[in-house]
């Protein structure tokens, strides 16, 4: 990095709003393309099949873990973090465009009863491809939001960017259940996918107009690995030495479990007799609970701490599981699960804004990217667990992942309470 190029960066309160804005159009693209609504709906209805949902779900997450062991450590060797940044964000935009055109060109197939099977698979292979490249975006942006924004500060500018991105997703609902009721069903979905590539664009160059801060020093005794086999070796000594990221990563573990209800909340609406054209309602009801939430989030995590925050995370994360039960039961139609969808959308949105804050604060800001690397690559095999949703769905009742969510919740909190209790750490 040139001598000259930290004067030319916006200053510290100019890189917060533009990473904020940048936040708040990826948030609006990511509704557009809602796992747990838009495309859970779109692939019920390709496949009919609730392990394909699960897939479909599992996969993103997946996707969006596994490649950061690798750029972790190509990027802790780099000068600048901004060029992976650049590769996975416009690259997650045009694998999103690549899915709009083919379900622009599969909506001019005759209209069997269900979709012609090369469109479904084609279909699920792009969404496979957005969620690999989608990782790549992780650890540049942690490491490059940590060096930007003062750890007291982070919290808040999550919060707005959730807020922002909260009103842009709110248009953007609106807009998928107006589109789905005007087209065809195949070619709205083309013209959402097209609207969360042009999100994405937006979002990536905001992104990319924050400039980067010069990246710190290493400390003395922490010299950059020399190879890929003594990087791996590092988080291996981090999992051993650090209890902290130990019981975060078995705390995420068992988030990722609660998650695994996440596809199916729509599954179960389905049941209840609430149809495709209704997934903009729902989209929107989700993104009205993540909107009126960012206050109690962005107060709670540079308030009270970002732990405290995480442990009432977990405290929410109890109640959709339960509510989702007594709707099925109750044979509950289009209005209980709309409010169910808003409680949904506040606990996604405390979720994404404790996992984010608390990763920071706990990674040295020498070694961010290694421990962001670290973290999400560990934290991987828990994305596979909407597959294990399916399962209960397919061989016991959906009611049974709904149980089992509510089970690892009570667990996470558990864990989050041991971290409460280390010593000195007491508040983060």
């Amino acid at each position: 990095m040139s001598g000259s190029e930290p004067t030319t960066l916006p200053n510290e309160s100019r890189r917060f709003w533009r990473i904020a804005g940048a936040g708040a159009a990826f948030q609006g693209g990511a509704a557009a393309v809602d796992s747990a609504t838009v495309v859970a709906s779109l692939v019920f209805h390709l496949t009919g099949s609730a392990f394909a949902v699960g897939f479909a779900s599992a996969i993103l997450r997946l996707g969006w873990l596994l490649p950061q062991l690798l750029v972790g450590y190509l990027a802790e060797r780099a000068e600048r973090r901004m060029p992976f940044y650049v590769f996975g964000a416009y690259g997650r935009a045009t694998c999103l465009a690549f899915i709009a055109i083919l379900l622009w060109w599969g909506s001019d197939w005759p209209q069997f009863d269900w979709p012609p099977v090369p469109l479904a698979v084609g279909f699920l292979a792009l969404w496979t491809v957005y969620a690999f490249v989608s990782g790549v975006v992780a650890v540049p942006y942690n490491d490059i939001v940590g060096r930007s924004i003062r750890s007291e500060a982070r919290s808040r500018m999550l919060a707005w960017r959730f807020f922002g991105g909260g009103l842009i997703a709110f248009a953007v609902a609106g807009f998928v259940g107006l589109t789905i009721d005007a087209l065809p069903l195949l070619l709205a979905h083309a013209v959402i996918f097209a609207l969360a590539a042009l999100l994405m664009i937006l979002s990536s160059t905001f992104f990319v107009a924050a400039g980067e801060p010069p990246v710190p020093a290493r400390k003395a005794g922490t010299a950059t690995p020399t190879g890929i086999t003594a990087f791996l070796r590092g988080g291996w000594q981090v999992l051993q030495d650090d209890t902290r990221f130990r019981l975060f990563l078995y705390s995420q573990w068992l988030g990722g479990a609660t998650l695994m209800a996440l596809p199916f909340y729509v599954v179960a609406a389905a049941g209840n007799g609430i149809g495709a054209a209704d997934v903009g309602i729902l989209l929107g009801a989700q993104t009205a609970g993540a909107l009126l939430s960012n206050p109690l989030w962005g107060w709670l995590g540079d308030g009270a701490g970002k732990l405290a925050m995480l442990r009432m995370v977990a405290i929410v994360r109890m109640v959709p599981p339960f509510i989702a039960i007594w709707l099925i039961w109750a044979g509950a139609g289009l209005i209980g699960f709309a409010l169910l969808f808003v409680l949904i959308g506040a606990m996604m949105n405390g979720v994404t804004i404790g996992y984010l804050g608390y990763l920071m604060e706990i990674s040295p800001d020498d070694r961010r990217p290694a421990y962001s690397a670290y973290f999400n690559a560990l934290a991987a095999p828990a994305a596979l667990l909407p597959l294990l949703g399916a399962g209960f769905v397919a061989l016991i009742s959906i009611q049974a992942v709904f149980g089992a969510a509510i089970l690892a919740a009570l667990w996470q909190i558990y864990l989050l309470t041991r971290i409460a209790r280390l010593s000195g750490d007491a508040r983060p």
